[in-house]
């Protein structure tokens, strides 16, 4: 599988607003073929649809309402039945509210599993799939750690050692599916604006802390998507923060 976007079918979850929107938007800039747009919010998945196909042409972008911990067999079914052969998943789809643990894990962890397994199984070349590649929007708290929010460093914790195990060289070698994550640190996004810590009692130190932190559009992260597709090898992650260049994740 070639390293660019022109011609590709790109997956994206959580994709009809932040940085699901600005990964399909800079996606379209590379003349992919089309992006597929899942998400949960019919009002939003619609209108995100509309606009990136006024912007980049007649069904270059479309849009299936989804809920990642619940409908991926329906709806992979229905794409591949409609498009046949998907070349790109992102998996960006997830919640920041340490309140609720089960529902944290279920979206952020097991979904992100899942749908990773189901493509890459549709993806790998030597079952007659043409490769592909998997992109896990993880987090900087994937691999750094603060005192505010245990529930989600959890879940994006799990989210790199997936990453790394399932998109490890011997797999990729072997099977032909690459599969690579994205760290974005504090990003403007509904997601990251209504953050809620596990406890109220850390709450006003938390938005403190936050203000304190490198902010960055979600621009800066699809920009980010684009340039770690057309460069990075399997099994790595790779640090997008305040709008710098991306940095390799050690």
């Amino acid at each position: 599988m070639t390293r660019e976007l022109k011609n590709k079918t790109i997956v994206v979850t959580g994709g009809s607003v932040g940085i699901g929107y600005a990964i399909a938007d800079s996606f379209l800039q590379k003349n992919a073929k089309v992006v597929i747009i899942l998400n949960t919010n019919e009002e939003q998945g619609t209108e995100a649809a509309i606009k990136l196909a006024a912007k980049y042409g007649q069904n270059k972008a479309v849009y299936y309402k989804c809920d990642v911990t619940t409908d991926l067999e329906v709806i992979f079914d229905k794409i591949i039945e409609e498009f046949t052969t998907v070349d790109v998943l992102v998996n960006n789809a997830g919640i920041l509210n340490d309140v609720y643990l089960r529902k944290t894990i279920d979206t952020n962890v097991i979904a992100l599993m899942e749908w990773s397994l189901k493509f890459w199984v549709h993806m790998r070349k030597d079952k007659s799939g043409k490769g592909g590649t998997i992109i896990n929007v993880n987090s900087i708290y994937g691999y750094r750690t603060e005192p505010y929010v245990p529930i989600y460093h959890a879940s994006k914790f799990a989210v790199m050692g997936f990453t790394k195990s399932l998109g490890h060289e011997h797999n990729f070698n072997k099977f032909g599916v690459r599969v690579v994550a994205i760290c974005p640190g504090f990003t403007e996004t509904k997601l990251v604006q209504n953050m809620i810590t596990w406890t109220p009692d850390v709450m006003k130190e938390f938005n403190s802390f936050v203000q304190t932190k490198l902010w960055q559009k979600p621009e800066a992260v699809g920009e980010a998507a684009v340039e770690v597709f057309e460069n990075a090898d399997s099994g790595t992650a790779w640090l997008i923060e305040g709008g710098q260049p991306i940095t390799l994740v050690q």
